[in-house]
C-alpha cells in the first residue's frame, strides 16, 4: 500500500466513540437484520450512516462519497454500504399492514390523524439508543438528576406521501425527547405532518424515562402546551406509575389557554402580579398565582391539585405588541410548590436553550431534515439514526479534551475535528495513519482514544 490519502481524518474519532460505546454489538443484538454472504451486518449499516451524518451528508446518494473514500474503507476496515443497500436496510424498517391498521382504527373512530405502531427493528432501534444513552452517561460521569425536555418538530417535505402540518406545509412532525442537563436524545417518535403534537404525548416520555440509567435519582419534565394532555400529566403526577420510574417527577408545562383561564388571568389583582425579569427590549415578566380550577375532568381522585403559575408579558408605558396589545397572558402548570413563581417560569424556560437547538442540530448540522424515502417507517429509521448520530457526537464533544467545543454544535465539530487530512501507509503488517493537524490537536486525539479504550480490531 503505496497511501491512501482522505480529506475526512476526524471520522476515525467518531468511528472510535462509536465502537467503544458498544453501538455495533448492540445494534446487532436489538435490530436482527437477516445478512447475506459477504454482507454488512445491522452494526455496520448503522454505522455507516452515523458517519454519513456526521461527514455532513444528507441523503442516500451520499453514502457513494464515502464508499469511493478508500481512506475511510481502511479506517473502518470495510467499504461503507452502497446506497441501494441503504435504501434496502431502511426498507426493512417499514410494515405496510401496520400504517394500514392504524389508518383503518382512526377512519372507525372518524379521526384523521394516527401514529402506526413501531415494527419490531424499529422498537429495536430505540433500544439500542436507550444503551448508547446509558453507556455516554458512564464516560462522562453524568449527574443524578435529569431534566426531560420534550416537544414536536415540523420537518418540511414534498414528497406525495408527506401531510399537510398545522403551518400549512407538508412534511413531518417528529416528536423527540432530550435529557437537558446532557443534551442526549433518550426517545423520539416519528409522526405524519397531520398528527397534533397534543397527540398521545405519553408514549415518547415514557420510552424517555426509560431510556435513563439506573443512577439518576432525581427525575423532571419539561414540556409545552402540546404536553398539556391528561393522560400525560396523570402519569407524571402518579408516583406509583407503571412503564415509569417510581417516585415525584417534577414538572412544569405551559397550559393551553382557554377562555376561562384567559378570564382568569386577567383577574388576577395588578398588586399580585410580580416583576422577575426585563427582556431587551423593556418588556416586563411578571408572575402571579392564578386561582384557577380546569372545567375538563383531567385529573384522578386522591391526587395533589395542581397550580396554575400566571406569566404576564407588559410593555413599558407608551410601547404596544404588534397586534396593538400592551399585555400577553400565558401559563405554566406545575406540582412544584417549593419555589417561588419566578423560578418556576425561568426554570420552564430554560428547555428553549435544549430542545430547541437539538431540533436545530437534527434538521439542520445532521441529516434529520432530509427524509429519503416516500415509506414511513423508512423515515422513521432515518430520523431515529440521526438522533443516534446526535448523541455519538455528543459523546465525542464530552470526550474531546478542548473544552471550548464541549457545546460545539455538529458543523462546528466537522469543522474542528473531523475534516482533517489523513493519511493511511502500511509497514509490513502495521497501518498508521498520519493528520495533517498540529502537535495539540493530535495529543488531543490521543486523549480522547483513551478516554473511548478499544481492542484493537484486524482490519485487513
Amino acid at each position: 500500500m503505496t497511501g491512501i490519502l482522505t480529506a475526512r481524518g476526524g471520522l476515525s474519532a467518531v468511528s472510535r466513540v462509536l465502537r467503544s460505546l458498544g453501538l455495533p454489538g448492540s445494534c446487532d443484538t436489538h435490530v436482527p437484520v437477516k445478512q447475506r454472504a459477504r454482507g454488512f451486518t445491522s452494526g455496520q449499516q448503522v454505522e455507516s450512516l452515523v458517519l454519513l451524518h456526521a461527514a455532513g451528508g444528507d441523503c442516500m446518494e451520499d453514502m457513494e462519497s464515502l464508499r469511493e473514500d478508500e481512506g475511510v474503507t481502511k479506517m473502518l476496515g470495510y467499504a461503507v454500504a452502497s446506497a441501494r443497500c441503504v435504501g434496502d436496510f431502511l426498507d426493512l424498517f417499514h410494515d405496510a399492514e401496520k400504517v394500514a391498521n392504524a389508518r383503518s382504527r382512526a377512519e372507525a373512530q372518524e379521526r384523521l390523524a394516527f401514529i402506526p405502531e413501531e415494527n419490531g427493528l424499529l422498537e429495536g432501534l430505540q433500544r439500542v439508543q436507550g444503551e448508547l444513552v446509558r453507556a455516554a452517561a458512564r464516560r462522562q460521569e453524568a449527574p443524578r438528576v435529569a431534566t426531560v425536555d420534550q416537544d414536536a418538530t415540523i420537518i418540511e417535505s414534498h414528497k406525495r406521501e408527506a401531510l399537510c402540518t398545522y403551518e400549512g406545509i407538508r412534511g413531518y412532525q417528529p416528536m423527540v425527547a432530550v435529557w437537558a442537563e446532557t443534551e442526549l436524545i433518550l426517545a423520539d417518535e416519528f409522526r405524519d405532518g397531520n398528527v397534533p403534537a397534543l397527540y398521545a404525548p405519553l408514549t415518547c416520555a415514557q420510552a424517555a424515562f426509560a431510556a435513563l440509567p439506573d443512577t439518576v435519582t432525581g427525575h423532571y419534565f419539561r414540556g409545552d402546551s402540546a404536553c398539556h394532555e391528561s393522560g400525560l400529566l396523570n402519569w407524571l403526577r402518579d408516583e406509583r406509575r407503571e412503564n415509569g420510574p417510581q417516585g415525584i417527577i417534577g414538572f412544569a408545562v405551559s397550559a393551553r389557554m382557554s377562555p376561562e383561564l384567559a378570564q382568569a388571568l386577567k383577574a388576577v389583582r395588578e398588586k399580585e402580579w410580580t416583576t422577575f425579569g426585563q427582556d431587551a427590549d423593556g418588556t416586563l415578566r411578571q408572575w402571579a398565582e392564578v386561582d384557577f380550577v380546569p372545567g375538563e375532568k383531567v385529573e384522578k381522585k386522591n391526587i395533589q391539585a395542581l397550580r396554575y403559575v400566571g406569566l404576564r408579558l407588559l410593555k413599558p408605558q407608551g410601547e404596544l405588541f404588534a397586534d396593538g396589545n400592551d399585555k400577553y397572558y400565558h401559563a405554566v402548570i406545575t406540582n412544584r410548590w417549593e419555589q417561588d413563581g419566578g423560578s418556576i417560569l425561568n426554570w420552564h424556560r430554560e428547555k428553549a436553550g435544549t430542545i430547541e437547538h437539538v431540533h436545530d442540530d437534527i434538521k439542520n448540522g445532521l441529516g434529520g431534515g432530509q427524509l429519503p424515502s416516500g415509506k414511513f417507517g423508512a423515515n422513521a429509521a432515518w430520523f431515529r439514526i440521526a438522533c443516534i448520530a446526535h448523541n455519538i457526537l455528543a459523546a465525542l464533544r464530552y470526550g474531546w479534551p478542548d473544552e471550548t467545543l464541549r457545546n460545539a454544535k455538529a458543523k462546528r465539530l466537522r469543522f474542528a475535528i473531523i475534516n482533517v487530512t489523513g493519511r493511511f501507509s502500511r509497514d509490513r503488517r502495521k497501518i498508521t495513519l498520519r493528520l495533517a493537524a498540529p502537535l495539540d490537536w493530535i495529543k488531543r486525539l490521543v486523549k480522547l482514544f483513551a478516554r473511548f479504550p478499544l481492542p484493537t480490531q484486524p482490519t485487513g
